[in-house]
């Protein structure tokens, strides 16, 4: 099946369909990333209640926010969601901190996206070696960087078909469903962080800020880390 079918079947279809058909064409070849945002919770929640066997993994960057940490207990047990989590080689965390520090993605933006490259983007191409269909919770209007994506992309970098089903809905849709559906969401939300990443990466936002204003603060960037960025 061409990238093209897969496109024109997945626009017409409502999200919570396309993860049905996705689950028809590919099964467990489908992978969902999580973070364990609204958007990824969400998807767990239709992927789990329609018994899908998509693989929900997450990235352990070993630096996360104890929140994060109970958020995925709680999913797995009040969605009987089976979040597979990846962390980093062990080596190469070692390595880096025994060169630069436990905090260098303060110093400059290439020590940022080095230290993003070895805890989260190595363990992703791990995740995805064996899937053919990549899932993600990004939406357009989270910032002015992912305004470009598509809803359907090949990701030339993985070799998957990458599915964005929640690109163009607005934050007050997900969260209308977060509260019909009852589904947990991490705490901070309620405390400004719309935008959830490493514990020393992340803080809270103001109303009139973008959603990953938050993520990486003390830099001018696109707020991106490198898991979606696609050189292709």
């Amino acid at each position: 099946m061409t990238i093209q079918e897969v496109e024109g079947k997945l626009s017409i279809l409502h999200p919570i369909e396309g993860l049905a058909w996705l689950n028809d064409q590919f099964g467990s070849s489908v992978k969902l990333s999580t973070a364990l945002g609204p958007e990824a919770q969400l998807l767990t929640h239709w992927i789990t209640s329609q018994r899908l066997d998509a693989e929900i993994f997450t990235i352990d960057t070993g630096r996360l926010f104890q929140q994060t940490y109970d958020l995925i207990d709680e999913t797995n047990l009040r969605l009987k969601a089976n979040i597979k989590i990846y962390f980093p080689e062990a080596s190469s965390v070692e390595r880096l901190v025994a060169i630069k520090g436990a905090n260098s993605f303060y110093n400059s933006i290439d020590d940022r996206l080095e230290c993003c490259r070895i805890r989260k983007v190595s363990p992703l191409k791990r995740a995805l070696k064996d899937a053919n269909v990549w899932i993600t919770g990004l939406r357009a209007e989270q910032s002015h960087a992912r305004q470009h994506v598509k809803l359907i992309e090949w990701n030339e970098t993985h070799q998957v078909i990458k599915y964005n089903p929640l690109l163009h809905w607005t934050q007050d849709e997900v969260m209308d469903q977060i509260t019909t559906n009852n589904i947990p969401i991490n705490r901070l939300l309620h405390k400004g962080f719309k935008s959830i990443g490493c514990q020393p990466c992340t803080r809270a936002v103001a109303e009139d800020e973008e959603e990953r204003a938050g993520r990486w603060w003390w830099e001018a960037s696109h707020k991106e880390c490198g898991l979606h960025l696609n050189p292709a």
